[in-house]
């Protein structure tokens, strides 16, 4: 019996990158999953994924819904519990990354990638509980980074927002810790998306410079994590942290 069966869980910002190989790993695993994107501009990325796992879990789907808006999340999570009766599995991983030095940053620019990472972690998991509440099951997975821990030059709004991340999961599981419920993070490091698909490669290069094992992750790399923290033998991890990232950082 495959680790997640009959599970339905929702992945945030899984129209790409490490959301699209978590949700063919998850529909690997026997999860249904509802792949999120943001806006009509991943449409065409959504449904890729989508087409990647329909046969492996018929009854997965793609779900509009922008996480920094309150209305499009509580909409997004009613709209699953009335089609699966449930959601078993969150993994909060939408985000965005732009970069700018502190003093040259503007305050759109923090507000957007505040909302869409700290804000949309929140606002998800706040809907969500209310359903693993009733039913004392849950598993919570949100995505945070090595940068975190680590800190990076013109990213502070983004190493921000990952930090929150990593303090939010623990706090949550210190209210949840007695319930059948679990929270925990991934702290990816650098991986081969399209989030990096325009750095120079010379700022690549440095960045596999500092890593002991000398090169980027894929994403396959990443998602063994995610399913770990989803599935059952996970059931006595409560706030951790997973951290794939080739030796980058050690926690």
């Amino acid at each position: 019996m495959s680790v997640l069966e009959n599970r339905i869980a929702i992945i945030t910002g899984s129209s790409s990158g490490i959301g699209a190989g978590v949700a063919e790993a998850f529909a690997t695993e026997g999860a249904t999953v509802i792949i999120n994107y943001p806006d009509e501009s991943e449409l065409q990325n959504a449904q890729n994924t989508l087409n990647k796992v329909i046969h492996l879990s018929p009854q997965s789907q793609i779900i509009q819904a922008n996480v920094s808006s309150e209305d499009e999340v509580i909409s997004m999570i009613n709209e699953i519990n009335s089609i699966h009766g449930t959601i078993d599995i969150l993994v909060n991983n939408a985000g965005i990354a732009t970069s700018a030095p502190v003093h040259e940053m503007t305050s759109s620019m923090w507000d957007e990638l505040i909302s869409i990472h700290l804000k949309g972690t929140f606002l998800c998991t706040r809907e969500v509980l209310k359903i693993m509440y009733k039913k004392n099951y849950g598993k919570i997975i949100n995505t945070a980074s090595q940068l975190a821990y680590k800190g990076s030059a013109g990213f502070s709004h983004y190493t921000a927002a990952k930090g929150a991340i990593l303090s939010f999961t623990r706090s949550l599981s210190l209210e949840i810790g007695s319930k059948n419920i679990r929270a925990n993070c991934v702290a990816p490091g650098a991986t081969e998306t399209r989030m990096l698909a325009d750095v120079p490669i010379e700022i690549l290069n440095d960045i596999k410079s500092d890593i002991p094992k000398g090169e980027l992750a894929n994403v396959s790399d990443i998602v063994p994590s995610y399913v770990f923290l989803a599935s059952d033998a996970a059931n006595h991890f409560v706030g951790q942290c997973l951290s794939p990232n080739g030796g980058d950082v050690f926690l």
